[in-house]
């Protein structure tokens, strides 16, 4: 399958770098764009102070239309926004297309083809909602970053990975073993 991961300015670095570990560049093509915010929230909120890109994942410029999923012609499976600031949201709602994340995820709703948003901000105004119904209503599915915590997770890692999995589900890519907190408890 092919796919593209972008990454925005909205804090959780954690869920690209992740997902970009779930996806195998072996198995998949994987295209990496990063806007100028989402590189230094990574720098600010990673451990390696940047992030962790596997090799094989193919990186590209946010501001270079010269990558192929920007072209409606090519064929990808699907574009995941991870994290994907409310800015970002409204901005792919009204179709601005002015960087590459935003033309890509226009063209991933011209073309219907699977576009996932996963915002992390907390709370929303009521223009947030209003652009997350839009963003829907086009065709996007929008999967906030919420976790969950019935398992009792042991570490952070373990909290993101329930966001990540669900992303990997929408994908249709096995996560690769069993969670922890999917595993049958002894009775």
């Amino acid at each position: 399958m092919k796919f593209v991961v972008a990454a925005t300015g909205a804090s959780g670095a954690i869920y690209t770098e992740r997902l970009l570990q779930r996806l195998d560049p072996r198995a998949h093509e994987v295209h990496l764009v990063l806007s100028n915010h989402a590189k230094q929230v990574a720098a600010e909120e990673l451990a390696a102070g940047k992030l962790t890109v596997p090799e094989g994942v193919h990186v590209h410029d946010d501001r270079s239309m010269h990558v192929p999923f920007t072209s409606g012609s090519a064929r990808f499976d699907a574009m995941v926004v991870v994290p994907c600031s409310m800015g970002t949201l409204g901005r792919i709602a009204a179709g601005t297309s002015e960087s590459t994340i935003l033309r890509a995820a226009d063209v991933f709703l011209k073309e219907r083809r699977k576009l996932i948003l996963v915002p992390r901000e907390t709370p929303w105004s009521l223009v947030h909602a209003r652009n997350v119904v839009a963003v829907m209503e086009a065709g996007a599915l929008v999967l906030p970053a919420i976790p969950s915590f019935y398992h009792r997770p042991a570490s952070v890692e373990e909290v993101v990975d329930t966001v990540v999995f669900r992303i990997l589900d929408h994908l249709g890519v096995p996560a690769g073993g069993t969670p922890r907190w999917l595993e049958k408890q002894p009775e």
